[in-house]
């Protein structure tokens, strides 16, 4: 019997999922455990993965009217006191200041000393001490809307914890705006989540579906929810994103009032909306494989590494030469409207190993040029998105390279939608539901996105909370109404349909 060919990544993706992901991490050099519980240090590798996404999101805030501000990181106790539900949510996750300063304590150690006259809480997210600053800068109708955006890190004390999915800091982007009218205010929230949606699927190659949160999911205090939700490799669902319609309850709590063109005073209506470092391991477990990471080319860090490849002095002078010269005529294309980012890679390092290092990091594209395609005018290519390399010539490449990135772009988003759509049904029935998402064995990649009708969300919750299983979201149908059904569950008429899956 053959052996198995031996992987980059050990275990596999089949063998063990969640302990693939955290060797993926490590292999391709994101990030770290931090001396602090829960918290990690990301390092050049994934802030530089992270600052491609910040980027280009950045750039689609200020598209739509968007402006960055920044506001406090520590919150008043009694701010959050004011929106009980929102306090409620995330009471068990706040990390609280008490003191603020330090003493030497008997022993020869330090204790807090100086204690506060009001507890802080150290940002879980920025709806109250917004809303606070907010009622000072809204007086009329004239001063809406206002559409900010800050980049910030946030702390929500988890218990349990896993590099970019869920630490107990992380970094994210965090919009809050404020308009005269609920129409307003939905229009924000809508235009948001599409485009959220945008960037999952044109710059991460991750196909996402739109919906509405049910009741019992909804962000805490909000009057709707709209998240996009991805299939990750494992079947599981990730959230990647969401957009909250506050309506006027943060406005009421915190007193966001205006002077409407009628005379009369209104308080405001708000929206909220966010992504996080989560993107950065939904990115990874959508297209990653058993080799380690694989990188969509609109976001990866370095789209092309060089690899020089010589067995001495002189040969090295004659590939280093011919490496810059093509390293130069390559750095005057464009992929999608900007410049290449090329890394040539001249370690003192074993050709081998120069190439894994690369393959493991999710580089999109790798080039080695030795003596040999000098003599042919052509460079060996290897793309990650395929098993095996081949020569290419160098003209054709030059010509090529900005087509053969924007082929990855879409074959990496075309290979996540067929998992989706290969793992996606439509349940009727209690037992079909069970059988879906009960595994053979707990190592067993199962499930997938389940479509049910369902009428009752208090009802089905004894089943959910024994299979591990969640409400993703009402899938938004761009127009087309969902026909009425029965509840797969209590065989009710129901008119709702939601996505069902197990989820990170």
């Amino acid at each position: 019997m053959a052996k198995a060919p031996k992987t980059a990544i050990q275990p596999t993706r089949a063998e063990d999922y969640p302990e693939w992901y955290q060797q993926v991490i490590r292999a391709s050099d994101l990030a770290e455990s931090s001396p602090v519980r829960g918290c990690m240090v990301i390092k050049p590798w994934g802030y530089r993965l992270w600052e491609n996404m910040q980027r280009a999101l950045d750039d689609m805030f200020k598209a739509t009217g968007h402006q960055n501000a920044y506001f406090p990181l520590f919150i008043p106790m009694s701010f959050l006191e004011k929106e009980a539900e929102h306090v409620e949510g995330f009471a068990k996750e706040c990390a609280v200041v008490t003191h603020h300063r330090l003493e030497p304590d008997p022993n020869g150690g330090l204790r807090p000393a100086g204690p506060l006259e009001e507890p802080l809480i150290v940002r879980p997210t920025s709806e109250t001490i917004i809303g606070a600053t907010y009622a000072k800068w809204v007086q009329s109708h004239r001063d809406l809307p206002i559409l900010i955006n800050q980049w910030a890190n946030v702390v929500r004390w988890e218990m349990r914890t896993r590099m970019f999915l869920r630490t107990a800091e992380f970094l994210w982007q965090e919009g809050h705006t404020v308009h005269a009218t609920s129409e307003e205010a939905i229009e924000e929230t809508e235009r948001m989540i599409d485009v959220y949606a945008d960037f999952a699927e044109n710059w991460m190659a991750m196909p996402v579906i739109i919906g509405s949160k049910t009741a019992a999911e909804r962000f805490p205090g909000a009057v709707e929810t709209l998240s996009i939700e991805a299939m990750m490799q494992d079947r599981k669902a990730l959230q990647a994103g969401t957009s909250h319609f506050l309506g006027q309850n943060f406005s009421r709590a915190q007193d966001i009032m205006f002077q409407a063109e009628n005379g009369e005073r209104e308080y405001a209506w708000t929206t909220s909306w966010g992504v996080s470092t989560r993107l950065v391991g939904a990115l990874i477990m959508t297209h990653s494989d058993d080799d380690g990471l694989v990188l969509p080319p609109r976001l990866a860090p370095a789209q092309v590494v060089i690899l020089p490849i010589y067995r001495d002095d002189e040969q090295r002078s004659q590939v280093l030469e011919y490496v810059e010269s093509l390293r130069s005529e390559l750095a005057a294309q464009l992929y999608g409207g900007m410049p290449l980012r090329i890394e040539v890679d001249d370690r003192d390092v074993r050709g081998g190993e120069k190439k894994w290092h690369h393959v493991k990091r999710g580089v999109p594209v790798r080039l080695e040029i030795g003596p040999k395609d000098i003599e042919k005018n052509s460079v060996f290519l290897g793309r990650r998105d395929q098993p095996k390399s081949a020569p290419m010539d160098r003209d054709a490449l030059v010509s090529e390279i900005g087509n053969i990135l924007a082929e990855m772009q879409q074959s990496l988003f075309d290979r996540a939608l067929q998992l989706r759509e290969d793992n996606s049904v439509e349940i009727t029935s209690e037992a079909e539901f069970r059988d879906f998402f009960t595994p053979a064995n707990e190592n067993e990649i199962h499930g997938g996105f389940a479509h049910c009708h369902f009428s009752d969300e208090n009802e089905i919750e004894p089943l959910l909370k024994e299979l591990k299983v969640t409400v993703r979201c009402l899938p938004r149908e761009d127009g087309k109404a969902t026909p009425s059904g029965t509840c797969f569950y209590t065989g009710k008429p129901a008119e709702r349909k939601a996505i069902f899956a197990k989820a990170y």
